[in-house]
């Protein structure tokens, strides 16, 4: 089938590299030229395992093609993917002037029937609001569908959440779009979930803030966990057992980040607010997410007593592994918190150097975890990327002035560390 991905950001280009090797026919747009003159060039400007190749490969096919105009797109495309940005506003709501603007192009462009899919995150009713601006501008009043279908990935594991979905919701107000959007996806074996537009927004939403939720849960679990001495480990496997729990989500440390679920929490509270509901439970989880850093900070400070003129090493600054993304990591507040406190810190991380310069002032770069160590007084574990889970601990010790850890993540196990000679501080645990 011919769509078009427009928007070659995170969500588009997954997207987009997907659909292609299901064996669509796809074009990525984006205004910005220099992003796609680097696609055409083969550079891929994310770092998303295995994304990569597959773009290599179906451009190769000449399955996937990148390009900075519309018209072409859409006037060749039956179904038009819009995975554009919607970032915060000040109050906490989705700005959609993005996905407005695309269905204003659209509308113009179109010459015949059209399936306009929202695939990006957006507020309960956007899809009203898209249909309402197609109908305004379209000049020849042509007949078009849109459709929510809002993705479910991971970053670190986007292009097998992709392909291996565990359910694929699409919201219509066709029998017509229905089935054309099944047809798309008829390669992946997933249930397939054919609601109203409303719902299928709901769900997203709903979603990420339930997941959102669990992980603000366990992370006061484990303040409790540490004023009476058990384990938030042990507490956290002995829930997830529990089949209606489950494991997934229920590991302390020092809050979530990243480019969803802050955003996607905020605007969920909006948008409840807007219908007239008072969300207390997620405003709640906003708050223990944020104060579970600056415990973490007062944990560093106990660890240290005094951190003004010490030096600290931080371990790991993208929000989690397997990604450069530093769209509301921890470790940004973390560290300003620290540098306030008259901290000198150096930094390391696999693949977010690049991204984290343009952020993070002050700060040493450091070109690999031994080097972020050496004559430090403490490290500070902030990503549990692989490559910290497999540190030589004696040769950090050895660099370290002081044998100091404590890890955010908890990635270490306390009793061995204590037997090889490090002070251990870790979330929830003795």
């Amino acid at each position: 089938m011919k769509t078009a991905v427009i928007g070659a950001g995170y969500v588009g280009l997954v997207t987009g590299a997907c659909l292609a090797e299901l064996g669509h026919k796809v074009v990525c747009i984006d205004s910005n030229k220099a992003k796609i003159a680097a696609l055409k060039a083969g550079k891929i400007p994310i770092y998303e395992p295995g994304l990569d190749k597959l773009i290599v490969k179906n451009r190769a096919r000449r399955r996937l093609t990148f390009a900075t105009s519309i018209k072409s797109a859409v006037e060749n495309s039956e179904i038009i993917f819009i995975a554009v940005n919607t970032p915060p506003r000040l109050d906490g709501s989705a700005d959609l002037s993005y996905v407005a603007g695309v269905a204003h192009e659209i509308a113009v462009l179109m010459k015949d029937y059209k399936i306009i899919v929202d695939k990006s995150t957006v507020p309960v009713r956007t899809g009203e609001k898209v249909a309402e601006t197609i109908k305004r501008y379209s000049k020849k009043n042509m007949d078009f569908d849109v459709v929510s279908n809002p993705e479910f990935l991971r970053e670190g594991s986007a292009i097998h959440d992709a392909m291996n979905p565990d359910r694929i919701v699409i919201g219509v107000t066709s029998s017509k779009s229905a089935e054309k959007m099944k047809e798309l996806y008829k390669k992946l074996k997933a249930p397939v979930i054919i609601t109203d537009i409303k719902s299928a927004e709901l769900i997203k939403h709903a979603s990420n803030a339930f997941l959102a939720l669990k992980i603000s849960f366990v992370n006061a679990i484990a303040n409790i966990c540490e004023k009476s001495g058990a384990n938030v480990e042990e507490v956290a496997l002995g829930m997830g057992l529990d089949r209606r729990i489950g494991r997934t989500f229920l590991n302390a440390g020092i809050g979530y980040g990243g480019s969803c679920f802050p955003k996607d929490v905020s605007a969920f509270i909006k948008i409840a607010e807007d219908l007239g509901y008072h969300f207390s439970l997620l405003k709640e989880v906003e708050e223990i997410n944020n104060r579970q850093k600056v415990f973490f900070v007062k944990k560093i400070i106990d660890a240290l007593w005094v951190v003004k003129n010490k030096t600290i090493a931080v371990m790991g600054l993208s929000f989690k592994p397997d990604t450069d993304d530093m769209r509301n990591a921890p470790s940004i507040d973390i560290i300003n918190m620290l540098r306030k406190e008259g901290a000198e810190i150096r930094v390391y991380d696999p693949r977010a150097m690049k991204t984290a310069r343009d952020i993070l002032k002050g700060v040493t770069f450091c070109k690999n975890p031994y080097h972020a160590a050496q004559g430090c007084d403490a490290i500070v574990i902030l990503t549990e990327w692989d490559e910290f889970k497999n540190l030589n601990l004696k040769k950090i010790k050895k660099l370290l002035s002081h044998p100091i850890i404590i890890d955010g993540r908890n990635i270490f196990e306390p009793l061995k560390m204590i037997e090889e000679g490090f002070i251990y501080k870790s979330v929830g645990r003795e």
